[in-house]
């Protein structure tokens, strides 16, 4: 197994004494119940962008204010909803496992689901026939029908921005078409309706066009991606979809950053990384821990939002765990916790991510709508067909923060279309998987595996 890190010991060091020595129990387990490349295209084009952030509140944490638990949704939910959160939960984590499958040894992963789902969602607006059967399957939607999914997706919209009066969550979609190139009647009223879509022409040869969506980027994350769209626009572009999702919140029992000390994480091949570790104790949280992983859950404000923090165990490791993680284990995870006061130790880190993400879908079925001479956009434009319309790229780029006052995250998701005694202790000193989601409905809104916080 090697030899054990070097942890951030909590409580604080005796006076004149520097870091003290790790508990023994500290390592012991927990006993159980405890920017886009341009494309060359031969065909028209059709660009569909997403944008997601996610930020904390810089409030001090050494005198937070109190907030009011939200103990329930504001209404039941409909089978519709139901079914869209369903499936976003078993899209996540075949997302995740695949991106991670395909990723290199060591490298740390973040993604946002709800983007990719939501950059997708408003691409299934404009997919027919084998298309749109494709896309719906890749995005688990089972058998809901076009309009069951798209007055799910704005009912998601609406839950989400209203939630919690003590968090921003704000979601906004704009459609940007090129002049000339005129869009189906039944397709912008759909992203008009169902995601509450800006749809505008540009002159997309207008050197001016790109700043023009880029700005509108900009205000619609507070200024934190500045930009997705590279000037000049291809003159093959026909459109862009943009998704952009802001959130801010603050943990509700923010860390001590007087309590922050480094200590040893250790990293898949046992080698170990100097990282600041957070402390937190007298404090309760839902906790799992059994034989094969530990699991904790972070709230955000009212408690509506949270982020799951899941520790495997050594024997079984991270890439393991990983694999066989879907949404049955999830649900396992999240609903086999029970409060428990915990000795917390958690890293800080930022990360930075970006990947293609072609062959990830692909492999989750929508291969056809990657086909030049396959794929029907015909929902899009009455010629998409003779116009070759087709998914030519989809990337997301990603980034994450995790301080004593909250966490801040960004993601940036493209789709081209061409044409209690002594409390347990959670020490999060090797790889871990964590995920930022919605806790009542169970809606996901970022995952990521950590290997080594040190890499960013």
């Amino acid at each position: 197994m090697g030899p054990r890190p070097k942890l951030a010991r909590e409580p604080e060091p005796r006076p004149g004494v520097g870091e003290p020595e790790p508990s023994p129990s500290l390592l012991d387990p927990v006993p159980e119940g405890a920017s886009m490349r341009r494309l060359d295209l031969s065909r028209s084009a059709v660009h569909l962008l997403a944008a997601v952030l996610l930020v904390a509140a810089c409030d001090s944490p050494a005198d937070p204010q109190p907030v009011e638990r939200i103990e329930a949704l504001p209404r039941a939910l409909t089978s519709s909803e139901v079914g869209l959160i369903d499936a976003g939960e078993a899209f996540a984590f075949d997302f995740l496992r695949q991106i991670v499958a395909e990723e290199d040894a060591g490298a740390n992963v973040f993604v946002s689901p709800l983007s990719a789902s939501m950059a997708l969602g408003m691409t299934l607006e404009g997919a027919e026939a084998g298309t749109f059967e494709a896309m719906r399957t890749a995005l688990r939607l089972g058998n809901l029908d076009r309009e069951e999914i798209g007055a799910a997706y704005r009912s998601l919209i609406d839950l989400l921005s209203d939630l919690d009066p003590t968090v921003s969550m704000e979601i906004g979609n704009s459609v940007w078409h090129r002049e000339g190139f005129s869009l189906e009647a039944p397709f912008v009223s759909a992203v008009e309706r169902d995601f509450l879509a800006r749809v505008a022409g540009l002159d997309f040869n207008d050197p001016a066009a790109a700043d023009v969506i880029n700005s509108w980027v900009d205000e619609a994350t507070n200024g934190l991606i500045d930009g997705i769209v590279d000037p000049p626009i291809d003159p093959l572009t026909m459109l862009f979809l943009i998704n952009a999702i802001y959130f801010e919140g603050q943990w509700t029992t923010p860390f001590d950053p007087a309590r922050t000390r480094s200590g040893d994480f250790r990293r898949p091949d046992g080698s170990a990384s100097e990282v600041p570790f957070m402390w937190m104790s007298d404090q309760s949280f839902p906790f799992a821990a059994n034989p094969e992983y530990e699991a904790i859950e972070l709230p955000y404000g009212g408690e509506a939002f949270v982020m799951t923090v899941v520790l495997p165990s050594e024997t079984i490791g991270i890439d393991a765990f990983v694999e066989s993680l879907d949404a049955a284990a999830w649900t396992g995870i999240v609903t086999g916790m029970g409060e428990s006061e915990v000795l917390l130790g958690l890293p800080k880190f930022s990360l930075e991510y970006g990947t293609s993400l072609n062959e990830v879908l692909k492999a989750l079925g929508m291969a056809v709508a990657f086909d030049e001479a396959a794929a029907d956009f015909s929902r899009m434009h009455r010629d998409a067909l003779e116009m070759r319309l087709h998914i030519s790229r989809v990337k997301q780029k990603a980034f994450v923060e995790v301080d004593e006052e909250g966490t801040r995250a960004a993601a940036v998701t493209s789709v081209e279309v061409g044409v209690t005694s002594a409390p347990p202790t959670f020490v999060v000193y090797r790889p871990f998987v964590f995920a930022i989601r919605e806790r009542l409905s169970g809606a996901l809104l970022f995952t990521g595996v950590v290997r080594d916080p040190a890499a960013g």
